[in-house]
């Protein structure tokens, strides 16, 4: 590997740090990776407003794969002691996007001097971590005629430098969901003649243990109470409106759909019981992300190739990945490169992304750019 190009994308990484992004708002980051891109390659750029690819074009008859990386920070304060710590109070990179961009400018700048057998596109996407990005740049794919994509994430908690993945589910679906009950205000001393939603909230509360019990589900189903808006800070009336927010997760994205469909049907019927209207509203949706036995079958291949030590993981990680949105339109993988067994958590104020991992990133990578 080019230590040029390992020296550049650690100085990048550093600059991105500096300047975090939240989802959406990621103008300054998209231009500045694009701008690096420029200035160090002469790859053809494609911008797509919010996200962008580079491209490395082999030839019409060629085969197409896609890298993805993804490049929004996250409302958590940076308290790093280091020269590139957040400038902004409250935002940081603490889930290491700033590295994952880093890593794939770096890959590129390898590409772009040796050149490849197949067309490679390098896919930059905002907004991850609401789940907007990937959904809105999964067009990509078809568009492209992309045959494989992959991706990697840091991920602390597991030996540094190894690449962990497995084949099927490796992160689970998800959705944010409200539950809106409206009924009618009263004095609070004649409740008989108002329509109060608390009961019927309380019931869909009650009924959540049995919703996600393992006995009624053949993966993993949570259903996490987030928060209980319930009237107003006024003893003299009864509440008459009242919001229930949960985030229901799933490792199979069938079994989500299931207990929506149960919450609904359930607050409905309550609704009905006690008089109320009821409406409903989802945000931050993720689907399930699965790997494809081809794609980890690669990834083990070339870390063998390459002396890096790979590992099987047993469980899908609970929390959700956008990368799913890709591996609905062709095969694909993630895999997740460790920081180290007792490394600072990722959304933790002391997270840090480790500059040693671009390198292993990257090896990855050009192997399957190199695969037959």
């Amino acid at each position: 590997m080019n230590r040029k190009h390992l020296e550049l994308a650690t100085q990048l990484r550093h600059e991105l740090h500096r300047h975090p992004e939240l989802s959406n708002h990621e103008s300054w980051t998209k231009q500045h990776l694009i701008d690096f891109l420029k200035e160090h390659t002469t790859l053809e750029i494609v911008d797509r407003g919010l996200w962008f690819y580079a491209v490395y074009r082999a030839g019409e008859n060629k085969d197409s794969i896609a890298f993805r990386a993804d490049f929004d920070a996250v409302p958590i304060a940076d308290e790093i002691d280091a020269p590139y710590q957040s400038q902004f109070p409250g935002v940081g990179h603490k889930c290491g996007h700033d590295g994952h961009s880093a890593s794939l400018a770096c890959f590129a700048l390898e590409i772009n001097e040796t050149g490849a057998d197949k067309n490679i596109y390098f896919l930059f996407q905002h907004a991850e971590e609401t789940g907007d990005g990937a959904e809105q740049a999964a067009v990509f794919i078809k568009e492209n005629n992309i045959s494989a994509i992959y991706a990697f994430h840091n991920m602390s908690g597991m030996e540094f430098k190894s690449v962990n993945l497995r084949v099927g589910t490796t992160n689970c679906a998800s959705r944010g969901m409200t539950i809106h009950m409206e009924g009618v205000p009263t004095h609070a001393s004649q409740p008989e003649f108002g329509v109060n939603p608390a009961f019927a909230i309380a019931k869909l509360v009650d009924a959540i243990p049995e919703l996600t019990s393992p006995e009624n589900n053949k993966g993993m189903v949570l259903c996490t109470v987030i928060q209980i808006d319930v009237g107003e800070r006024a003893f003299g009336v009864s509440a008459s409106n009242g919001d229930l927010l949960l985030t229901i997760r799933a490792v199979y994205e069938d079994e989500l759909d299931r207990l929506q469909q149960n919450l609904e049907e359930i607050a409905r019927h309550q609704a009905e019981l006690y008089g109320l209207k009821c409406s409903f509203s989802y945000c931050d949706c993720f689907p399930m992300t699965s790997n494809d036995q081809q794609s980890v079958d690669e990834i083990l291949k070339v870390c063998e190739q390459q002396g890096i030590k790979s590992i099987i993981m047993e469980e899908p990680f609970r929390g959700s990945e956008d990368f799913g949105h890709y591996l609905k339109q062709t095969r694909g993988a993630i895999c997740f490169i460790g920081n180290g067994e007792d490394y600072p958590q990722v959304h933790t104020v002391e997270f840090d992304f480790r500059d040693e991992i671009i390198e292993t990133a990257v090896t990855v990578f050009k192997g399957l750019a190199e695969l037959a």
